[in-house]
C-alpha cells in the first residue's frame, strides 16, 4: 500500500517523516500522469509543483493558513493532498473535479482561479481581511514566472510593499508560461551565478581564505555573506527588494528538505516575503520535461510514449486554418503584423513567427498591453492582427474600447475559442464576446459558419479601415474546401441558405450547421424552414432579417453565446426598431449562468445547442402558439 493512500488531509501528511516525502512525491507524479493520460489536462505545470505542494501543506496549517495557486492549473498535487484523492480520476470530467482551484469544490481551495496573475492581489486582500478580523493565520500566493509578465501582479506587489503586510509570495520559476517566457523580466529571472569559470574561481578563492592562519574562517564567512548580498544585487532580489519584500532564493524547488526548512523559517516573519524557487516543468515524466509546451495542456496520451491516443483526423482546426492563412497573406502584405499574449502555439501563430519573426510580437501574459501595443502599430500604418482566446480578451476590454474603437483604428481581433471550450470550464468558456463587443461603436463583429468562411472574413477584416472582431470556435472545422483566393464578404450582408415559409432560423457562427441539421429534420415532418447564415452580429443585416420576418410567422435565433445582450437580442432590437412584429421569436443560446466543465458536445446538449433541441423548440412554438396568430412578439428565454 502506497503512502498517498493514507493521506486524506494535510494532517495525515504531517505525520510522515521527512525522509519519506520524496517517495510520496514520486507516487503523486505517477497518479497525475495516469489520470491526465486518460482525461487530458495541464500536466507539465502540475508535475513541476509537486514538491512545492507537499512542502506548503507540510509546514503551514491549511486550510486555516490560506494558499492561492495562481491560475490553478499547477494544483493537481494540492488536490491529491487535500481530501480529493478518491475523486481525482474524475478530473475535468462533467460533474467531477475542476482542472483549476475552485472554492466551491473544497475548503482548501481558497480562491477560484483560471486566469493568470490574480494570486497576489487576492492574497493581499485576505491578509488585510485577517488584520481587520484580528486573525493571525498566514496567507501564501504561489505564482509562476509567466504570470509575472502581467501588470496586475506588479500592482499587487506595489500595494503589498507599501502596506508592509504579513504576506508570503512564492515565485515558482520554471522559465515557462505556456510557451517560453519573453521579455526583460524573463532575462532577469534567469540570472544565476552558474558560470563554470566563476564557480571554479569561487572554490579556489574560498580554500585560500580558509587557509589564512587564525582569521581564515572569519574572513571566509564574511565573504560568503558578501556574496549573498552581491547575488541579491544582480539577481531578481533587487527587483523585489525595491517593492519592500524580503527576498529569499533562488532555491531548488525539488529539494524537499531545503524547501521545508526555509518555509519553516519564513513562516515566522511578519513583513512581505518573496521566496524564489526554481522548478522543472514536467518534472519526473521525461516526455513532459523534453516537451513542456506540448504537455502544458494535453489531451489523452499513451504514458509509455507520450503520443496522443486521440483518433487521427485529417480535418484541420479553425486555429490551424487561421495560422496558415496568416502566413500566406503576410507573403504579399508587408503591413501585416501578428500579436499574441504568450500563446503562439495555442493561437496558431507559430508558423507566422518562424516565417516572419520581425513581424511577430509575443507580449507575454499581458493582454491589456497587447491590445494597446497593437493600437500603436495601427496608428503608424500597420495592420495588426491580435490573436487571442475569447476568455482572455475580456481582460483587455477597456483597451479595446478606448485605445482601438474611439479612433477607429484598424486592429483585427482573431478571437479563438469563441463559445464552449469543454473541460477547462467556466473560466475558459468564451460565452460573452458577442455581447460585449457588439455594444462598441465602430466595431465590426463576425463569426464564420465554417473554416473557408473564416478565411473570407479575415480578408474582409484586413481590408476594412477600422476595428474588426472575427470570432471562431475551438476544434475541428468541417473539412470544406478552402478557396485559393478567398473573396471579401460585403460588410453586414447575410447569406440565405434555405427557403421555407413556416419558420425562420437565424444562426451565427458554428450554430449555422445546427440550423441546417434542424431544417433537414423539420422538412421530413412537413415543416419548411428558411435558414440564414447571418455572418455579422454587427452590423446586422437588418434588411434581410426584417424582410424575411414579415413573411414567416415564427423566428428562432441560434448562437453559442450568452443570451443576455447577444445575437438574439440584436435580432429582436432590429425587428422592433423596424416595426416588424412576427408572431413569435425564440432565442436559443447559452443560459444566464456560468457553464460547468465537461466535453463540449455534452455541454452543448445540456444547453440546448444541438439539432434535437432546435427541432423541439420549433415544435414547442407551433404547439403552443400556432392557433394564436394575433399575438405580438413573444420572447422566450431558455
Amino acid at each position: 500500500m502506497g503512502l498517498l493512500e493514507h493521506i486524506e488531509s494535510p494532517a495525515d501528511l504531517k505525520k510522515l517523516p521527512r525522509n519519506l516525502l520524496p517517495e510520496l512525491a514520486s507516487e503523486i507524479r505517477r497518479v497525475i500522469v495516469d489520470v491526465v493520460s486518460k482525461n487530458g489536462g495541464h500536466l507539465a505545470s502540475s508535475l513541476g509543483a509537486v514538491e512545492l505542494a507537499i512542502a506548503i501543506h507540510y509546514v503551514f496549517d491549511t486550510p486555516d493558513d490560506k494558499v492561492i495557486w495562481d491560475v490553478g492549473h499547477q494544483a493537481y498535487a494540492h488536490k491529491l493532498l487535500t481530501g480529493r484523492r478518491d475523486r481525482f480520476h474524475t478530473l475535468r470530467k462533467h460533474g467531477g473535479l475542476s482542472g483549476f482551484t475552485r472554492s466551491s469544490e473544497s475548503i482548501y481551495d481558497n480562491f477560484t482561479t483560471g486566469h493568470s496573475s490574480t494570486s497576489i492581489s487576492a492574497a493581499l486582500g485576505m491578509v488585510c481581511a485577517n488584520r481587520l478580523k484580528d486573525k493571525r493565520s498566514k496567507v501564501l500566493a504561489v505564482i509562476g514566472d509567466g504570470s509575472l509578465t502581467a501588470g496586475l501582479a506588479y500592482e499587487a506587489l506595489n500595494q503589498a510593499g507599501d502596506l508592509h503586510k504579513d504576506l508570503i509570495v512564492i515565485l515558482n520559476d520554471n522559465d515557462m508560461s505556456i510557451s517560453r517566457n519573453v521579455g526583460a523580466l524573463s532575462s532577469l529571472l534567469s540570472r544565476t551565478l552558474s558560470d563554470q569559470r566563476l564557480q571554479a574561481w569561487r572554490k579556489e578563492f574560498g580554500e585560500f581564505l580558509k587557509s589564512l592562519p587564525k582569521i581564515g574562517d572569519n574572513i571566509y564567512n564574511w565573504a560568503k555573506r558578501s556574496e549573498e548580498s552581491f547575488k541579491t544585487f544582480i539577481t531578481p532580489g533587487m527587483l523585489f527588494e525595491a517593492f519592500n519584500f524580503d527576498y529569499f532564493g533562488p532555491i531548488n524547488g525539488h529539494n524537499l528538505n531545503h524547501l521545508i526548512s526555509i518555509l519553516t523559517n519564513i513562516k515566522t516573519l511578519k513583513d512581505p516575503v518573496l521566496l524564489h524557487v526554481t522548478t522543472t516543468k514536467g518534472k519526473g515524466y521525461a516526455q513532459a520535461e523534453n516537451n513542456p509546451v506540448y504537455f502544458h495542456g494535453v489531451g489523452c496520451f499513451d504514458v509509455a510514449t507520450g503520443n496522443s491516443t486521440a483518433p487521427a483526423c485529417t480535418v484541420p482546426t479553425y486555429t490551424s486554418v487561421f495560422g496558415d492563412f496568416m502566413v500566406e497573406v503576410a507573403k504579399t502584405n508587408e503591413k501585416l503584423v501578428a500579436v499574441t499574449a504568450a500563446m503562439p502555439e495555442g493561437t496558431g501563430l507559430s508558423k507566422f513567427a518562424e516565417h516572419f519573426p520581425d513581424r511577430f510580437f509575443d507580449v507575454g501574459i499581458a493582454e491589456q498591453h497587447g491590445v494597446t501595443f497593437a493600437a500603436g502599430m495601427a496608428a503608424e500604418g500597420f495592420r495588426p492582427v491580435v490573436a487571442i482566446y475569447s476568455t482572455f480578451l475580456q481582460r483587455a476590454f477597456d483597451q479595446v474600447v478606448h485605445d482601438v474603437c474611439i479612433e477607429r483604428l484598424p486592429v483585427v481581433f482573431a478571437i479563438d475559442r469563441g463559445g464552449l471550450v469543454g473541460e477547462d470550464g467556466p473560466t475558459h468558456h468564451g460565452q460573452f464576446d458577442l455581447s460585449y463587443l457588439r455594444s462598441l461603436p465602430n466595431m465590426i463583429v463576425m463569426a464564420p459558419k465554417d473554416e473557408n468562411e473564416l478565411c473570407r472574413m479575415m480578408i474582409t477584416a484586413l481590408s476594412h479601415d477600422g476595428p474588426v472582431a472575427v470570432r471562431y470556435p475551438r476544434g475541428m472545422g468541417f473539412g470544406v474546401p478552402l478557396d485559393d483566393e478567398p473573396a471579401a464578404i460585403p460588410i453586414g450582408r447575410a447569406e440565405i441558405l434555405a427557403q421555407g415559409n413556416d419558420v425562420l432560423l437565424l444562426a451565427i457562427g458554428n450554430m449555422v450547421s445546427v440550423a441546417m441539421g434542424a431544417k433537414t429534420k423539420l422538412s421530413a415532418e412537413g415543416i419548411h424552414a428558411t435558414v440564414v447564415n447571418c455572418r455579422f452580429v454587427k452590423p446586422l443585416d437588418s434588411d434581410t432579417i426584417c424582410r424575411l420576418a414579415q413573411k414567416v410567422p415564427f423566428v428562432v435565433t441560434l448562437e453559442e453565446n450568452a443570451l443576455s445582450g447577444g445575437f438574439g437580442s440584436a435580432v429582436i432590437e432590429a425587428l422592433f426598431d423596424h416595426g416588424v412584429n412576427p408572431a413569435f421569436v425564440k432565442r436559443i443560446g447559452l443560459p444566464d449562468r456560468f457553464i460547468e466543465h465537461g466535453s463540449a458536445n455534452l455541454l452543448r446538449s445540456n444547453c440546448g445547442l444541438n439539432v434535437k433541441s432546435v427541432v423541439e423548440a420549433v415544435h414547442e412554438l407551433f404547439e403552443r402558439h400556432a392557433p394564436s396568430q394575433n399575438l405580438n412578439v413573444l420572447v422566450q428565454n431558455q
